[in-house]
């Protein structure tokens, strides 16, 4: 395989990515089920660290860039609140009433990895916040439905970005960060943007795994990154949401690794039925 080739994968892999998949739905919820006030990030890290060696696993993220000569993440798990986008880096930061934490985490199961991220609400949040979060983990749901009808990428970035501009308010769309293959590595060909056009980008098919990870702003767009060389934030201080799933295109249609039930309860609201390898 080259190193720009897409990764296929056969049944087989994908109920091995399917571990995988469990594992990081399972840290997801444990941290969101600690998420309140007075809880530090940290806290939130070590948690994760937890459920991965209930697993046998290691982490997608600690060390992450050293092979290439970049600065190590040093965490297992990404955490980024408000106006934070993406790569927060665990501290002794403590949640706030009124806060969003996006969480992101990935898990190696085996040599196959898993991939996802949820934001939650600290306590009660203004309805701008609510709505941001909701919308973007309605737009990753978009984006997964789309998946399993989609000839090629870019109508994955188009339903993303076709539910932004359908929101009951106007939000950023982060083009700089995007969706991507997974599989025997985490960040694998194609790159799933959320934005495209229509029947543009690579081909989709049968045994791609691809990680689809909306993220809003409730403001610009635009992202700065911070001299730690990780956390990355809104330009302009605007509160950021970020949902992500891993899904596999099996043969007779979607199955999206990292939920618990597969995917099916939100494909079934949109028309879409899961893969039987979920059965």
């Amino acid at each position: 395989m080259s190193a720009r080739s897409i990764e296929i994968k056969s049944n087989e892999q994908i109920r091995l990515m399917r571990r995988a998949g469990l594992a990081v739905a399972e840290a997801l919820n444990v941290m969101g089920s600690a998420v309140r006030p007075g809880i530090s990030t940290a806290e939130l890290d070590v948690m994760a660290r937890s459920v991965l060696a209930d697993h046998n696993a290691t982490s997608s993220f600690l060390n992450y860039g050293a092979e290439w000569g970049y600065p190590p993440y040093p965490a297992t798990v990404c955490i980024s609140v408000n106006e934070a986008v993406v790569h927060g880096i665990p501290d002794s930061r403590r949640l706030a009433a009124g806060d969003i934490v996006s969480i992101d985490f990935g898990a190696i199961v085996a040599g196959w990895h898993g991939d996802a991220a949820r934001t939650f609400c600290v306590g009660e949040v203004r309805a701008a916040a609510a709505s941001l979060v909701e919308q973007t983990r309605q737009a990753m749901w978009a984006g997964i439905a789309a998946a399993a009808r989609a000839a090629r990428v870019g109508d994955i970035g188009h339903a993303i970005e076709q539910h932004a501009k359908r929101a009951p308010r106007r939000f950023g769309v982060v083009r700089e960060y995007t969706g991507h293959g997974i599989g025997t590595s985490m960040h694998q060909p194609p790159d799933v943007p959320n934005h495209g056009r229509p029947r543009r980008g690579a081909r989709l098919s049968k045994g791609m795994c691809l990680a689809i990870e909306p993220i809003f702003t409730l403001g610009s767009p635009m992202a700065v990154t911070l001299d730690d060389d990780w956390t990355v934030v809104t330009q302009d201080g605007s509160w950021a949401a970020h949902w992500e799933n891993t899904v596999a295109l099996a043969e007779d249609g979607p199955w999206v690794l990292t939920e618990p039930d597969g995917g099916r309860a939100e494909l079934a609201a949109r028309g879409v039925r899961v893969s039987k390898l979920a059965d």
